[in-house]
């Protein structure tokens, strides 16, 4: 397998991704090779420095970079020499097998969408977050940021790419779904909420368990939850302030430790025909190394081929 890293994306990059390579390199049993992608003079050093064994890695030299705060479609096209426009450039063409960055998450999913394509069948691709819970297990909430709006069929695929993930990746079997709601009842909540429950309620493929509330989402009532992405990323950005929280008033707990999103890594963009994972832009080398794992992860639990045989047309089964 050939991940490609964004080595320039982040706002610690290109040290912390060189810290991420070297934790893999050295502690995982992998016969991936990294290809990563940067500015070959800035790489270089960093690369000698951590004395990596040469032949589980090659760079290919990038000599722009997209900032954070880029305009995503004009800092692709107008930067085709940039990090990100070559990883995609490289995933397109199957020169590697699966892309991560920290980098402009707008340009990682502008680059998505017109490099390599939604699976045929999928409305709109998604991301999703692991979310801790007391039992020690992960749940799935998506989508959290990039469908701020939706319809109810949109939630029904992304209960179903939820479900796959925490199947194939979480080991989860048969994943309880739920609906993000106020109440419990199945009346209850938006005109959203309202009409999605019944279509999750028909959905054969979902192991459907109804509506949870906020204060069900660290337990496991269920292990898959979904919502829009306005909802989802106000829940994603509260649970990280817990572990800053945490921090800062010097509590050490194991069960708050979980809720550092270096733990693990980035997200996958579900939905799509191959591999992309986007980390914070704040990653440091852990969240690097969680990174190449998850990319190894899909390609070994074949994942993507999982969806795509979900997503195949009844009439074509």
């Amino acid at each position: 397998m050939r991940i490609g890293l964004d080595m320039m994306g982040g706002d610690f990059a290109p040290a912390e991704a060189v810290k991420g390579v070297k934790f893999f390199l050295e502690s995982v049993a992998s016969d991936a090779h990294l290809v990563l992608i940067g500015d070959e003079q800035q790489l270089h050093p960093l690369l000698a420095d951590a004395q990596l064994d040469q032949s589980r890695y090659s760079v290919v030299h990038s000599s722009q970079v997209i900032g954070m705060n880029e305009h995503p479609t004009k800092a692709l096209k107008e930067k085709p020499q940039s990090s990100i426009s070559i990883g995609f450039y490289l995933l397109k063409n199957e020169k590697i097998d699966a892309f991560i960055s920290a980098g402009n998450t707008g340009a990682m999913m502008v680059g998505t969408y017109y490099s390599i394509k939604a699976i045929e069948g999928v409305q709109r691709p998604t991301i999703s977050t692991l979310v801790p819970r007391e039992n020690g297990t992960y749940g799935v909430l998506l989508d959290v940021g990039i469908n701020a709006d939706c319809k109810p069929e949109n939630l029904v695929q992304f209960a179903i790419l939820g479900s796959l993930y925490s199947k194939h990746i979480l080991k989860t079997e048969n994943p309880k779904v739920a609906l993000l709601n106020i109440g419990e009842e199945e009346g209850k909540g938006n005109l959203l909420a309202q009409a999605t429950y019944p279509l999750l309620k028909e959905a054969q493929q979902l192991n459907f368990v109804g509506n949870v509330e906020g204060r069900d989402l660290f337990t496991d009532k269920a292990d898959v939850i979904v919502c829009e992405g306005f909802t989802g990323n106000v829940v994603l950005k509260l649970a990280e302030s817990f572990h800053e929280i945490a921090v800062k008033r010097n509590i050490k707990d194991d069960y708050m430790d979980k809720f550092n999103f270096e733990a693990y890594g980035g997200t996958p963009v579900l939905g799509v025909s191959k591999p992309v994972i986007i980390g914070h832009g704040i990653s440091q080398g852990l969240a690097f190394k969680n990174m190449l794992l998850l990319a190894e992860q899909m390609n070994q639990s074949k994942l993507l081929e999982k969806i795509k045989e979900s997503f195949v047309p009844k009439q074509e089964q």
